[in-house]
């Protein structure tokens, strides 16, 4: 059950907090109940928590559009490329243990990484793909932080060019085929399959599968219980179902079918999880890496790369969708020059009643957000299953619900 207005303060009271006002019309519980109903959204979930304690929970909507069950707090949603920032932790496990290096070329644990091609254009005449020889090698700093010159087809027109010329179209939640690059690796940033890339890299040097490294060094320490690649059929009632925006303004929901065992698994975006789930990983990284029992999933300098600018001057961009049905156009914050870390989008300029400077986010690409907001001691996860990514109506109701949070918490 989602903590009344009085119960949210009275946490907050409990942590340490000074007295907060009962915020009335802008709370968590009214903004996300009257957020869903007003724009039609068919259910949310969300957590907010600080280091130790969970000050707020949510879930408000339907688990799919029959059975008339409610969503509940720990309903299980596809996170998508929420999954990134898992990856990235298990290869910066290796990178601690010298068994991976940021600045080598990555053809050294993956060969077809050695000899890759960039994507200049299409020859007018015969339509066909102009590529010449990648001048540097792609190392997995490249990978890890989206400067690889690797690009999803949905954000990048070229290669979404390339990838239907080809035949070369990825389906959803496979890993994708080797493209040719965008650019040359190192020089720009583009959001794309670099982490699908160090998922695989993850798996040749631990000999594991994902599934089986994440479940022994990330998600079993943080008490992760309902966060996997592989959807256990007595959780499957607890899944929320898929919705798709269609061209009327209304949602249509997917057929209500059991996921099956993926044939790989993608560190760029195949996860199921909770809300309650991941803000457990969101809290080990406000610990600095740390479990709540006090295991190091990660070292605290390991933490503080993965939560510095990575890619110099070189700045996050605009987004430019190539399939609305997919995704609208990706501007995370409009005006700013954002930065991206290893594994997670950073923001050098605060949200305006919002996130501070230097916080930490992602997203999936069914409408899951998380950030982490290390200045402020809170982090916070809010869930959505629909299509497109950053529509309009979900872009809306994160917004106010991040605006509610930072209303609640005690001035900064």
């Amino acid at each position: 059950m989602p903590f009344t207005r009085r119960e949210f303060a009275g946490v907050l009271l409990a942590a340490g907090a000074k007295p907060l006002r009962l915020f009335g019309a802008t709370s968590l519980d009214d903004t996300l109940a009257t957020g869903i109903k007003q724009r039609k959204i068919p259910a949310v979930t969300a957590q907010v928590a600080t280091v130790d304690k969970i000050l707020y929970t949510g879930a408000f909507g339907k688990r799919d559009g029959s059975s008339g069950i409610d969503v509940k707090s720990d309903s299980i949603f596809r996170i998508a490329s929420m999954t990134k920032a898992v990856t990235t932790t298990a290869a910066m496990q290796l990178v601690e243990q010298g068994k991976l290096d940021l600045n080598v070329p990555a053809s050294k644990y993956l060969p077809e990484l050695g000899k890759l091609d960039v994507l200049e254009g299409f020859d007018k005449t015969t339509g066909k793909p102009i590529l010449r020889p990648a001048k540097r090698p792609v190392e997995l700093r490249h990978l890890l932080t989206h400067t690889s010159g690797f690009a999803y087809a949905v954000w990048d027109e070229p290669v979404a060019h390339w990838a239907k010329a080809t035949g070369n179209q990825t389906p959803p939640g496979a890993v994708a085929p080797l493209t040719p690059l965008a650019f040359e690796p190192g020089t720009q940033w583009q959001y794309g399959t670099g982490i699908d890339w160090a998922g695989k890299i993850v798996e040749t040097v631990s000999g594991l599968s994902l599934e089986q490294y994440f479940q022994r060094n990330i998600l079993g320490p943080l008490g992760m219980k309902d966060t996997t690649f592989i959807l256990p059929e007595e959780k499957f009632n607890r899944l929320v179902s898929t919705y798709r925006r269609q061209s009327d303004g209304s949602l249509k929901e997917d057929p209500r079918t059991m996921p099956a065992p993926p044939k790989e698994f993608n560190g760029g975006g195949g996860l199921f999880s909770s809300a309650p789930d991941y803000i457990r990983f969101t809290q080990m990284i406000l610990r600095k890496g740390k479990s709540a029992d006090g295991r190091q999933i990660l070292a605290a300098k390991t933490v503080e790369m993965m939560s510095a600018n990575q890619i110099g001057s070189v700045n996050v961009h605009k987004m430019t969708a190539t399939d609305p049905t997919v995704s609208a156009d990706v501007d995370m914050h409009p005006g700013a020059a954002d930065k991206y870390t290893f594994g997670f989008l950073m923001n050098p300029v605060a949200y305006e009643g919002g996130r501070s400077a230097g916080s930490l986010a992602w997203a999936g690409v069914e409408n899951t957000f998380y950030w982490i907001d290390a200045k402020r001691g809170v982090s916070a996860v809010i869930m959505m299953q629909f299509f497109p990514f950053v529509d309009a109506q979900a872009v809306g109701i994160l917004g106010d619900f991040e605006k509610a949070v930072y209303a609640s918490l005690p001035k900064a």
